[in-house]
């Protein structure tokens, strides 16, 4: 499992400090390359969040999601800020969490017109579940003086492109009002950061507040008004997000090391409830009708690592004979098992942050087979102790 922060990207820099405003002692991070980030934790919580900014355009938010993920080994990722809305749906100041996100600039130019060919990405299953949770409650909405109606929160498809929408009749806004109709807002950072995280096995939610209506009626005067509003709406609800997120991976952990974190992990007691019954058990040491394990914990060593893959490969073949697995699904598990291996066998932190991410993208392709993904999980912690 991913032992790093939850990461929260922005595209401007109003947006990053409406994150930061809800960081209590942010440090700066500072990349090999020179990209900077700062670590701190939600204020009242102890949920670190590693913050950077990204700048305009899918492009720069790809690489700097890519080069953040690589960092840090998230938890999730998160990109925060403003969009304009497509439809009257979502108000001014609203907060719209994507439920897929649409990179509608893809298409091809034909005689008769200009045919959409857009690639696509869904939000993690899991985060869309949470995020409907807190959805559904308010204790994450700051009132704001002067705005007497609560900001609602939306999920929905937003678009990604590469230009600014400003207009309802331009031939470019009504091609994507015709082809993507079912998108709420429309922005130009998503779709970069929702391909980073695809590529490198991290989950990605995209969460934007609504300053503006793409529709020929923005302006310098409302934006200084509505952005700042529509910004700080969705850095409330993603901290609010990453808090929950954060959450939840821990009590995972706990579940996964069968303890709460305490010192002697390893120990484990058995009480023979069995009285009268002879029980057969491998134990460390026998106290009265007290059975305790001192089960030592696996070596994290590269070759230990790479022979429970191999060993996990079998049980992949042993699942797709059993009809257990379908071919398709076995075969992406398979090519994301052998990149693992290759990976596993570089020796380096580098290699071992590889490892890891590559293990938990196939953890979550195998997510609809509980025994595949019991067998899996130890390796996820081996290869992040490595890393």
């Amino acid at each position: 499992m991913p032992n790093g922060p939850v990461v929260v990207l922005t595209a401007l820099n109003l947006e990053y400090q409406a994150v930061r405003q809800r960081l209590t002692g942010p440090q700066v991070h500072r990349h090999k390359r020179g990209t900077r980030f700062e670590v701190g934790t939600v204020q009242g919580t102890s949920c670190r969040v590693a913050l950077g900014l990204t700048n305009k355009g899918n492009h720069s938010a790809a690489v700097i999601a890519e080069r953040a993920i690589e960092e840090f080994s998230p938890v999730a990722v998160l990109f925060v800020g403003v969009a304009g809305a497509l439809w009257d749906t979502a108000r001014l100041g609203d907060v719209v969490v994507a439920t897929h996100v649409y990179a509608y600039h893809g298409g091809t130019s034909e005689d008769d017109g200009l045919k959409a060919r857009p690639r696509v990405w869904e939000a993690p299953h899991g985060i869309s579940q949470i995020a409907s949770h807190l959805a559904r409650s308010s204790d994450w909405v700051e009132f704001t003086p002067g705005h007497r109606n609560l900001p609602q929160v939306r999920f929905g498809a937003i678009a990604a492109g590469e230009v600014v929408q400003n207009s309802r009749i331009s031939a470019e806004a009504k091609w994507i009002r015709q082809h993507y109709n079912d998108a709420l807002a429309i922005e130009m950072e998503a779709a970069g950061v929702a391909q980073a995280g695809h590529l490198s096995g991290a989950p990605v939610a995209i969460i934007r507040g609504i300053s503006d209506r793409a529709d020929g009626t923005k302006n310098s005067a409302d934006d200084r008004n509505w952005q700042p509003l529509a910004a700080a709406n969705a850095a409330a609800f993603a901290t609010r997000l990453a808090v929950e997120l954060m959450g939840e991976q821990e009590g995972a952990a706990m579940l996964t090391d069968g303890t709460a974190g305490s010192a002697d992990r390893f120990d484990r007691s058995v009480s023979n409830t069995a009285h009268n019954s002879t029980v057969g058990i491998m134990a460390g040491s026998v106290t009265g009708s007290n059975v305790h394990m001192n089960a030592a914990p696996k070596g994290s060593d590269p070759t230990t690592l790479i022979s429970d893959l191999i060993r996990f490969r079998d049980q992949l073949a042993r699942h797709l004979a059993e009809g257990a697995l379908d071919k398709d699904t076995y075969q992406e598990a398979l090519d994301d098992l052998d990149s693992a291996l290759r990976a596993a066998g570089g020796n380096t932190p580098e290699s071992a942050k590889r490892t890891v991410m590559t293990l938990r993208r196939l953890r979550g392709l195998l997510a609809e087979y509980p025994t595949l993904v019991a067998e899996l999980a130890p390796m996820v912690t081996a290869a992040g102790d490595l890393a």
